[in-house]
């Protein structure tokens, strides 16, 4: 369900786009729906559906609307249509990111074929959750929602998540039979569970491994509460894993983080789509690495921004990188290859050994082993229409501020003279440089100002 518009959040994003780990509400729920196979999801979309529905992805996915919203019960009636008539039915909600893919599994199988399931657990601050009514035997009774309890019920701690598993078939009957006869005028999809009562229908109950599963989003402080408990769990499993962190309250994991044995890594980094970091790796401060590849022993110092975005980025074994130094999609470092403050690499291959250690520009670029470019050196790839490639052969040793105007090729053991423009392929072996004449007018004298 992810049709409620959010107005805590203060917000014109719909409240199931805003998001946590680098990813919108809705779609964590979607990534937990994908891992239980499910053969249909359905998505009731309402407030900002046009942009809630062309911003998430599923195999096997469908959208339904809500217009207007006029409570859960109401939204599972506009889903029924586009249910299965036989299974199972389970529903969660788009604004509960954290469930597990474990909790929901236990919660089907409490289901089976042949009972409703309840999520629940007991919270020492139950305000606003709808209360579990049981009987003398401990057996479910129904649920009452927090607006409509009455002082004795809104001291029972046990609360219903908002998160059930239905057999289908009985589901869409529940679903027909609701009214609104309460104090909100509204359907409660918590009014089947005294229809299942009333049928003799077993109504049973599950659990989540912890709290954070079932935690719901409603404000920006929320937000940021459940923002803190994932990226605590992350970090806490790293750990567990054997990495080394320096604090754990200062990573934030965006996506997917592969670690190999003693890998370090320091304060206030940000992990972005997929990144593998092998074994003995160190992360320095500040970095923020996204969809890359970083080889066993390889440095990256402080303040770092690696993007692989789509390309990738790929670092060797023993490379070291930065501090400040910037690496964009398609860079390819080869083993020892040093990138130091203030380089940028786009789009090129660097071989074993080479290095850009200071001030440089290195875009569509081949270079070969143990190449030495210059401070304050760049290619110059673009014309104003294409992009063009530069090669620069092995031990090739490239002068201080020089530009290589693309395309381009500079031979092997070449070396270009500091302050060079080279606009003509660079012969192997030799020395290859542009420079004006140096001269000195000996009878020049500085302007001076006029009082």
């Amino acid at each position: 369900m992810a049709a409620g518009k959010g107005t805590r959040m203060k917000s014109a994003l719909p409240k199931v786009l805003h998001r946590l780990a680098g990813a919108s509400l809705l779609q964590h729920v979607l990534n937990t729906a994908q891992q239980l196979g499910a053969e249909r999801i359905v998505i009731v979309t309402g407030h900002g559906a046009e942009a809630v529905e062309a911003s998430v992805g599923a195999p096997g996915l469908r959208f339904v609307r809500q217009v207007p919203q006029l409570g859960t019960g109401h939204a599972m009636q506009q889903a029924a249509p586009a249910l299965h008539d036989e299974g199972t039915t389970l529903i969660l909600n788009g604004d509960v990111p954290l469930i597990e893919a474990a909790t929901a599994r236990a919660l089907l199988a409490a289901a089976g074929d042949a009972s409703l399931a309840l999520l629940t657990l007991t919270l020492a601050d139950a305000s606003g959750y709808g209360r579990v009514l049981r009987g003398d035997a401990g057996q479910v009774l129904g649920i009452v929602e927090h607006k409509d309890a009455t002082p004795a019920q809104r001291a029972i701690g046990e609360v219903y998540s908002g998160i059930m598993a239905a057999p289908t078939a009985h589901l869409k009957r529940w679903l027909a039979a609701l009214r609104n006869d309460n104090a909100q005028g509204e359907y409660y999809l918590t009014d089947i569970v005294a229809m299942a009562v009333a049928e003799g229908m077993p109504v049973v109950t599950a659990h989540p491994r912890n709290e954070a599963e079932v935690l719901g989003v409603n404000s920006p402080q929320q937000l940021a509460d459940l923002e803190r408990r994932y990226q605590r769990a992350r970090a806490d499993a790293l750990m567990e894993a054997g990495v080394r962190l320096a604090d754990p309250a200062r990573l934030d994991l965006r996506g997917e983080l592969a670690c190999g044995s003693d890998v370090e890594i320091d304060i206030n980094c940000i992990f972005e789509g997929r990144v593998s970091l092998a074994d003995d790796v160190r992360v320095g401060a500040h970095c923020v690495i996204r969809n890359a590849t970083i080889g066993e022993r390889a440095v990256i110092h402080p303040y770092t921004h690696i993007d692989g975005d789509a390309l990738g980025v790929s670092v060797g074994a023993g490379s070291l990188v930065g501090p400040y130094a910037r690496l964009r999609p398609g860079s390819v470092l080869g083993e020892g290859v040093h990138i130091g403050n203030f380089v940028e690499v786009k789009n090129s291959t660097l071989a074993r050994g080479a290095k850009a250690n200071h001030l440089a520009y290195l875009g569509d670029a081949s270079v070969g082993e143990r190449v030495n470019f210059g401070a304050g050196s760049i290619t110059a790839n673009y014309d104003g229409v294409n992009k063009h490639r530069t090669v620069i052969g092995a031990d090739a040793q490239i002068g201080s501020n020089s530009v290589l105007v693309a395309p381009v090729t500079i031979g092997e053991g070449a070396t270009i003279g500091g302050g060079s423009t080279i606009a003509k392929d660079a012969p192997a072996g030799q020395l290859t440089f542009t420079r004006a004449q140096q001269l000195t007018l000996p009878r020049w004298k500085r302007p001076t100002k006029k009082l």
